[in-house]
């Protein structure tokens, strides 16, 4: 499955092949996915977007059809430092130095990180149904334990959520994915059929761990010297979460984003977590209205 009007390409960045896919004509918006996904989270939402920008969708590091590096100690490879220099770069590489942002789950703590580390490329950041991973770990009760157990689970060592995943992953996508799902326009079959190709890879299972074990520990450190510096996210930030979802069910979200960031709005979705496939003409709608005014430039 690909993006109608979309061209594929492969860009290295510092020796990790991104995957991504290009389309549109106007000021650049760069749109990542999250777990247990890929670009194609964005297949509803991107082509209305490419009316009147030019949307860059890739696959993360460790998902999709990107590069999968084997993760070392400390999963440094998949801190969202790493991630998000992957993303800078690519962007680079595509001709756009400033651009806008907009992630969903893992993509928006991407994002997160990037409009932190090079607030001169990030113009204005989109955040889909998260608050800030820091913020999350302070404020972990029981309810998150049971709502959000995959966090503690995926970062779970000797090899046990690899083992695990690995012997059913076709299940693992579609109950993780169909447990988080309210009302809306239903998962399309070739996108779940895309999600359970590449996350049927063990790289991608590997790697997708290292990406949460990264969450509990470089990337706290990371976000830890950041709150200690005084340091927030300085553009315009957007905050879209689903009001079915746990992250709506559980926080103010826009309060707990105004701790890390200085420009911050809201707005629930009837919807539960995957907010670009369960509601995409709205969801298209409050970035169009969100991104417009800002005009990133080329």
């Amino acid at each position: 499955m690909r993006v109608p009007g979309f061209e594929y390409r492969r860009v290295e960045v510092e020796g990790v092949g991104i995957h991504c896919a290009v389309g549109g004509d106007g000021p650049p918006l760069l749109l990542l996915h999250g777990y247990p996904q890929t670009h194609l989270i964005w297949h509803r939402v991107a082509p209305v977007l490419a009316a009147e920008y030019t949307v860059v969708l890739a696959d993360l590091r460790g998902y999709g059809d990107s590069d999968k590096p084997e993760p070392g100690p400390g999963d440094a490879e998949y801190a969202k430092r790493a991630i998000a220099r992957d993303q800078l770069l690519l962007m680079r590489a595509l001709g756009f130095e400033r651009f806008g942002v907009a992630g969903h789950d893992r993509g928006g703590r991407v994002g997160h990180r990037l409009a932190l580390d090079f607030p001169a490329a990030v113009a204005a950041l989109a955040v889909l149904d998260i608050v800030p991973t820091r913020y999350t770990f302070a404020h972990a009760d029981k309810e998150f334990g049971l709502g959000y157990y995959h966090w503690f689970f995926l970062a779970a060592g000797n090899g046990i959520p690899e083992r695990l995943i690995g012997a059913d992953p076709e299940f693992w996508v579609s109950a993780r994915m169909s447990a988080r799902h309210h009302g809306g326009t239903p998962f399309d079959p070739a996108a779940m059929a895309e999600y359970v190709r590449c996350f049927s890879d063990p790289a991608a299972i590997r790697a997708s761990c290292s990406d949460y074990r990264a969450a509990a520990s470089a990337d706290l450190a990371d976000d830890d010297v950041d709150a200690a510096a005084g340091r927030k996210v300085g553009c315009p930030t957007l905050a879209l979460w689903g009001e079915h979802s746990f992250v709506g069910r559980s926080y103010d979200v826009p309060a707990a984003w105004r701790e890390y960031a200085t420009d911050v709005r809201g707005e629930a979705l009837p919807c539960d977590h995957y907010l670009p496939e369960e509601q995409p003409d709205r969801t298209a709608a409050a970035l169009r209205t969100f991104f417009t005014p800002l005009h990133p430039g080329k």
